[in-house]
């Protein structure tokens, strides 16, 4: 069972609180320090990740009139010698999900549009365009690996979940950003590299079915679960990038080619995944039980997190039509001589 180390820096006349705290919350060990020249106390709680939240949640409600002079720093657990045994009536595993600050501070730097952002997004779709266009998939998952896509979509579902305006904000921005420099890149390799057949690889990217439906929702689900429980964000990074970033080169590369009628296709199968790996990954949110400490903010994210999954399944509903009737790209083959 993975645990923490939960320090807390707070006024003198707050230890006995915080001891009550950590033994309601069956915490291993609690060590608190004696008052300093400011009159601070430092208390040490250590105890199993799937406790920390709501730890925390007491903690902040019993100490949250004096933000300013209290705070909280959760330090992982390597190990432990002599390892804590498991109590004897405590025989079910427990959730090991990370804690709402955790994730909220991990996603929070994945919805900045930095240099770092702006250069990879780049790169990752120039890699992807020249991998497209060669036919090359060793190239294409090379350019999913540096792709940047994952932080800002997940940001914008966590925000979504919690009613968090701010950040949504910022995973819109950083999306809209991702998305532009893509298409604009692409369209120039399309626009100085065009093809009179288009490869293989390409011309995948404009096949949309409800096959797609589910790569794009197993992508979301698992860019959540990676993001909770600890698993690898770099391999569930490159299972996200394969449900945005090659059809999102391969609308660039048609639309600068001219090719209206294979856009149209990827154009719709980047539109498909996006809605899905959004809407999948805000439900995965939700269903872990993440949501905010005070009852204001928990209505206030239900509303959020109503609203946005409305928007989510009513444009999921008008693609799956779309794709029902899209008959795929309209291809130009030579002229074939007349056998009699």
């Amino acid at each position: 069972m993975p645990h923490r180390l939960v320090e807390i820096v707070a006024p003198a006349g707050h230890g006995d609180t915080l001891r009550a705290i950590a033994d309601n919350h069956d915490a291993i060990e609690t060590w608190i320090s004696d008052p300093d020249a400011n009159e601070r106390i430092t208390a040490w709680i250590l105890m199993e990740k799937s406790n920390v939240q709501r730890c925390l949640d007491v903690v902040q409600t019993a100490l949250g009139g004096e933000e300013k002079k209290w705070r909280a720093v959760l330090i992982p657990v390597d190990a432990i010698v002599p390892n804590p045994s498991s109590k004897e009536g405590d025989q079910k595993q427990k959730s090991a999900r990370a804690t709402r600050e955790e994730i909220f501070n991990q996603v929070q730097r994945g919805a900045r549009p930095d240099r770092t952002y702006v250069i990879l997004a780049f790169l990752s779709t120039v890699v992807a365009s020249i991998g497209l266009l060669q036919n090359n998939v060793a190239v294409v998952i090379g350019a999913m690996v540096i792709a940047p896509l994952l932080g800002p979509n997940l940001a914008l579902a966590f925000a979504s979940a919690l009613g968090h305006r701010g950040l949504m904000g910022d995973a819109l921005k950083t999306n809209a950003v991702g998305v532009t420099i893509a298409l604009g890149a692409s369209f120039i390799i399309g626009l100085l590299l065009r093809q009179e057949t288009p490869s293989q690889e390409l011309m995948s990217r404009t096949v949309v079915g409800y096959d797609s439906i589910a790569l794009a929702l197993a992508s979301g689900a698992a860019a959540v679960l990676s993001l909770t429980t600890g698993l690898s964000a770099t391999l569930v990074g490159v299972m996200v990038a394969v449900a945005l970033l090659p059809p999102t080169a391969a609308l660039g590369i048609f639309l600068g080619a001219g090719n209206y009628s294979a856009a149209l296709g990827a154009g719709i199968l980047l539109a498909v995944n996006v809605v899905c790996v959004n809407l999948s990954a805000q439900i995965v949110f939700w269903s872990q039980g993440l949501r905010p400490r005070t009852w204001l903010e928990k209505q206030s994210a239900k509303q959020s997190a109503i609203l946005t999954m409305s928007v989510w399944i009513i444009l999921l509903l008008v693609l799956s039509v779309a794709i029902n009737f899209y008959e795929g790209p309209v291809l130009q083959l030579p002229d074939l001589p007349i056998i009699p």
